[in-house]
């Protein structure tokens, strides 16, 4: 389906707190002023961030369970937005929530970290929470179950006027692809919930692996890349055909590097799966080096007539995964830009 370039103007453009910075000179409020100057227009305000920033504000080490003192230190965040015109669109990343044994402490513990984060959201100004896909090992892999920890969440957010924007991570137990989280958030059946889609998690799950020489899913299940594109546009065709827009709470861009040197397919010491490890370290923007098909899983999202949020969520630590230092954030933000722009550009009529 042709995609108008000119229905693509209006599409608002949101920039990830955890995407930019590489010192400890590179705080939140000088984060937040370089993506403002670049012309974005909201921001992913993530977890981290707020911990880092009260404990600076505070002066002692805050921890994630000290809801008084993130609250208030998120009252100050949302001034400093306020103040740069930008809007807080989500609060992330909630991770490892669903699917926990009843009455486990494992189970508690993710509906306290909720309420407090909803206390965190109240203070922020925002009414978005995005949920990751758990990547937890000892979780309950039924649908239904993990459907019903959703919808519970979904529940409490909803007495706040709050909205769960669900996205599959590619490494995940449960929910590695888009289709995966789709079918919960159909079963959640909750008007409050739905999906946060990625270009990473889609081809990082679906045509990618990490841990490959080719970069590329292989085996006998993959059948060669031929067949590996073929599965994928099919993928992509029914994920324009299946999903209403108004399912898709925002889209987050970025693009993946092929490891120099293939991952190992063991997890690492903290128990991080080898995509869980490419996600946190080898994502650059598009056009940047690296090699996922992104226009086309764009193209892919905007042909089911969405135009809702785009954001830049990218942890570029260069092709050998170490990290990148940089002192600009001022250009990391307008390069980051442009490059949406160019997105948007070769995802339009003009290059169908």
């Amino acid at each position: 389906m042709p995609i108008q370039k000119s229905t693509l103007e209006a599409i608002p453009i949101c920039f990830a707190s955890c995407s930019i910075g590489s010192k400890p000179s590179h705080t939140l409020p000088k984060k937040l002023e370089a993506i403002a100057a670049a012309g974005f227009d909201a921001i992913e305000l993530s977890f981290p961030d707020i911990l880092t920033f009260a404990s600076q504000q505070l002066k002692r080490n805050v921890q994630p369970s000290d809801y008084d003192d993130l609250c208030s230190t998120g009252q100050d965040i949302k001034q400093l937005c306020e103040s740069h015109k930008l809007k807080i669109l989500i609060l992330q990343p909630f991770a490892n929530f669903e699917g926990w044994p009843a009455d486990s402490d494992e189970r508690k513990d993710a509906f306290d970290r909720a309420k407090g984060w909803i206390r965190i959201m109240e203070a922020v100004g925002t009414d978005m929470l995005q949920v990751g896909s758990s990547d937890s090992r000892g979780i309950s892999t039924s649908r239904e179950f993990i459907a019903s920890d959703l919808r519970e969440l979904a529940d409490l957010l909803a007495q706040h006027g709050f909205k769960l924007a669900y996205e599959n991570w590619c490494w995940s137990t449960h929910a590695p692809t888009w289709k995966d989280a789709w079918d919960i958030v159909q079963k959640v059946d909750r008007p409050n919930i739905g999906l946060c889609l990625d270009t990473f998690q889609t081809a990082g799950s679906e045509w990618a692996d990490p841990t490959t020489e080719s970069g590329l899913i292989e085996g006998p299940e993959a059948g060669g890349k031929d067949n590996l594109d073929k599965k994928l546009k099919r993928s992509l065709e029914e994920l324009s055909a299946m999903v209403p827009p108004h399912k898709i709470y925002f889209l987050q861009i970025s693009d993946a590097y092929k490891p120099i040197k293939p991952l190992s397919q063991d997890p690492d010491a903290s128990g991080l799966r080898p995509r869980g490890r490419w996600s946190h370290d080898y994502r650059p923007m598009p056009f940047n080096g690296g090699y996922l098909p992104v226009v086309d899983i764009t193209k892919a999202v905007l042909n089911t007539d969405f135009r809702g949020w785009f954001s830049v969520e990218t942890f570029d630590g260069g092709q050998d995964g170490k990290g990148k230092e940089y002192d600009d954030m001022n250009e990391v933000a307008k390069k980051a830009m442009a490059d949406f722009r160019k997105l948007l550009d070769q995802s339009s009529v003009l290059n169908q």
